[in-house]
């Protein structure tokens, strides 16, 4: 084992795969939508690698175009990543159907809309629509959030119980789940959840969310929200070929 780890990261002292892969995932991973540029000093204290092991794994990652190095000798993310997402987002073929849906939602209730999937212990915004308000939340495509707090977060932990069956029963009366001031205080949210069918099996595939300041959530609004969103989550689940039995 390796001592540094062993030493400064107890949690990943025990790897179950290759151990020179799993930290250098695990140096991508120091990189946040608030840190895209970090120090070797920086990434040493995310990762508690030693800086000698980040340098020897960093010249890997930075000669793949995973890792550049920049000009005041700090790091970022390179293109290699953008060019994978691209590919993933791609291969799943969901853009087509969610961005129309996204789309209809803003229009119809004026607030950004977002569809977020989970991302291990997170939840990452897939795809965006911004509202045209000058005050609104601010979330970009890509972004990671805290998984259990927040409307989709919700979402996303308790349908995840839906994983593997070939059928699943929603009850709509539990929907759209709301959060108020959960991530941010000022912040409001509505979510539904969005199935889909893999390896013939009914699967969990992501979150629709309505998200805007708690000031514009007004009970009439969250009242007109519910229909729309439901509409969206019945049509895509339908269109991912999930089997879902949506009852009152």
């Amino acid at each position: 084992m390796i001592k540094d780890q062993e030493k400064r990261n107890p949690a990943v002292s025990q790897p179950k795969g290759v151990e020179a892969v799993d930290r250098a995932i695990l140096i991508l991973r120091s990189f946040d939508m608030h840190s895209g540029k970090l120090t070797l000093a920086q990434i040493a204290e995310r990762t508690g690698f030693y800086k000698s092991t980040i340098l020897r794994l960093v010249a890997s990652l930075e000669r793949e175009g995973f890792i550049v190095r920049t000009q005041d000798k700090s790091y970022s993310l390179g293109p290699e990543l953008l060019r994978l997402g691209s590919l993933y987002q791609r291969s799943l073929k969901l853009e087509e159907y969610i961005r129309p849906a996204l789309k209809r939602l803003l229009q119809a209730t004026g607030e950004s809309a977002s569809f977020f999937i989970r991302s291990g212990e997170g939840r990452s915004c897939l795809f965006r629509e911004d509202s045209s308000h000058t005050v609104r939340d601010h979330v970009v495509e890509g972004e990671t959030l805290v998984l259990k707090q927040g409307a989709a977060g919700h979402v996303l932990v308790d349908y995840a119980l839906q994983l593997g069956q070939d059928s699943a029963t929603v009850a709509k009366g539990t929907l759209p789940r709301f959060s108020f001031g959960e991530r941010v205080p000022d912040v409001a949210a509505s979510a539904v959840p969005v199935f889909g069918l893999q390896h013939s099996s009914t699967v969990l595939i992501g979150a629709l969310t309505l998200s805007g300041p708690k000031s514009r959530f007004t009970p009439e609004l969250c009242e007109m929200m519910g229909p729309h969103l439901l509409r969206e989550a019945k049509a895509l689940s339908d269109i991912l070929g999930a089997r879902i039995t949506w009852v009152d």
